[in-house]
């Protein structure tokens, strides 16, 4: 049953701008407060979204039993398969992206060459392990051959602001800073900020992004 794809639809009212394949973090799933509430706001911004899980998610679903993340290759496996189910439906340019490690196996992807991927869209990159900065997952970012957007929050364990910064990145690479934001970029309370003004301005920044808009 774990082999069977099934995908979550959020699509907007009017016409699609573009289609986002959308992938889940390492612990959360596809349905998780983050994920649903991001699709939302991407769809209310004229993007069609997707939501899959991985196959070790779903199998936590349907057996209830936590797995740990399935290697690499087959997480990307999983993707291609997302992707290629995807297109038959996509409106617009298909776009790949995810939450922290769903959002790495994108710009894997977008490190392949695939004339079908427009580009990806990432929320919380994991640049490196908590407390390790100098375990960076960047190798395969000078081989990505379409346009990548990170939503980072400022101080996301996986990649600070003032470490990020500091890194010489592809030229694809475009970085959209949450205020005071944390892994799901939720900002501190004293911070004057708060969750739904950075996940919109996200959403934001994300939709004109893959729209190819300019934005200020």
């Amino acid at each position: 049953m774990t082999d069977a794809l099934n995908l979550l639809w959020d699509r907007p009212a009017g016409p699609a701008r573009a289609t986002l394949l959308l992938a889940h973090g390492a612990g959360a799933p596809m349905d998780s407060p983050f994920m649903a509430r991001m699709a939302a706001l991407l769809a209310a911004r004229g993007v069609t979204v997707a939501r899959f899980e991985f196959a070790y998610m779903a199998r936590r679903r349907e057996e209830g039993v936590k797995a740990p993340p399935d290697r690499a290759p087959k997480l990307l496996d999983r993707f291609r398969a997302a992707r290629a189910a995807v297109a038959e439906q996509a409106a617009g340019p298909l776009w790949v992206g995810g939450k922290s490690m769903g959002g790495r196996m994108a710009t894997l992807l977008l490190a392949a060459p695939d004339p079908a991927v427009a580009g990806a869209v990432v929320f919380g990159y994991p640049f490196h392990p908590p407390g390790k900065p100098e375990r960076t997952r960047l190798d395969h970012f000078p081989d990505l051959t379409g346009p990548l957007l990170i939503c980072q929050g400022e101080r996301d364990p996986f990649g600070r602001r003032e470490e990020v910064e500091g890194y010489r990145l592809s030229d694809p690479v475009t970085l959209h800073w949450a205020f005071d934001g944390d892994h799901d970029l939720k900002p501190r309370q004293r911070s004057g900020s708060d969750h739904e003004a950075n996940l919109t301005a996200a959403a934001d920044r994300a939709a004109a992004f893959m729209d190819g808009s300019v934005f200020p």
